[in-house]
């Protein structure tokens, strides 16, 4: 396996973990932070901006892991690379919107 699809793995399951608090925080109608607000990522977007800019990181996760290369969902090395890209997401998110939620 080519080191670009273990990049892309890695960036699929960021991709993949990104999209869940936008996609669910706009189904739901709430306002969110996301890059097309003011000051990005600080400010609140609408929850249809939130659909779509989640919408858009499941396409994004979906070309990444399924479409490049041949991910194997038994495949521990293809499991660890995309789970450390989703772990990286996560914590990052975490330590992010920690701050405006109190989660730090």
């Amino acid at each position: 396996m080519c080191w670009y699809q273990y990049l892309g793995y890695f960036l699929g399951g960021a991709f993949l973990v990104n999209a869940i608090p936008h996609f669910v925080s706009g189904v739901m109608g709430h306002p969110f932070q996301s890059p097309f607000a003011t000051p990005p990522g600080e400010g609140l977007s609408p929850a249809w901006v939130n659909v779509l800019w989640g919408s858009a990181n499941f396409i994004f996760a979906y070309l990444l892991l399924a479409r490049l290369g041949n991910f194997g969902v038994r495949c521990w090395s293809h499991i660890l690379v995309a789970g450390s890209g989703s772990l990286a997401m996560a914590l990052m998110s975490a330590h992010i919107f920690g701050r405006f939620y109190g989660g730090l």
